[in-house]
C-alpha cells in the first residue's frame, strides 16, 4: 500500500492508502465524506518505523545538529591503543 495525497474543497488535505496498480483519481472524504480529487505531490518515501529507518534517520540528524563535545572523557573510558606487532612480516602493512 502507498500513501497518497487527496484534498477536499471543503476540509482540505489528507492522506489515504491504496494499491499502486488501482489508484483512484477521486475519493470520499475521510471527514465530510463528499468527493476528493488526489493531489500529485512527491512521493511519501521514508515513512516506515523499522529499525533501518530510524538509524537513517538518527545519522541524519547527528550530521545537522552534531553533538558538541566541551570535556575529555573520563581515564575509564579511554580507547586503549593497539598493541605493536614485532613480527617482522607486519612491516610492510599500512599503519592505521
Amino acid at each position: 500500500m502507498v500513501h497518497y495525497a487527496f484534498k477536499c474543497s471543503r476540509c482540505g488535505e489528507f492522506t489515504s492508502d491504496h494499491p499502486m496498480a488501482s489508484v483512484p483519481d477521486a475519493t470520499a472524504c475521510v471527514t465530510c465524506g463528499g468527493s476528493a480529487r488526489r493531489l500529485f505531490t512527491a512521493p511519501f518515501l521514508g515513512r516506515g518505523s523499522s529499525a533501518a529507518m530510524k538509524t537513517i534517520d538518527a545519522t541524519k540528524a547527528s550530521s545537522e545538529t552534531p553533538q558538541v563535545v566541551t570535556a575529555l572523557p573520563s581515564q575509564g573510558s579511554r580507547r586503549r591503543t593497539q598493541p605493536v606487532t614485532r613480527n617482522p612480516l607486519h612491516q610492510g602493512l599500512p599503519r592505521p
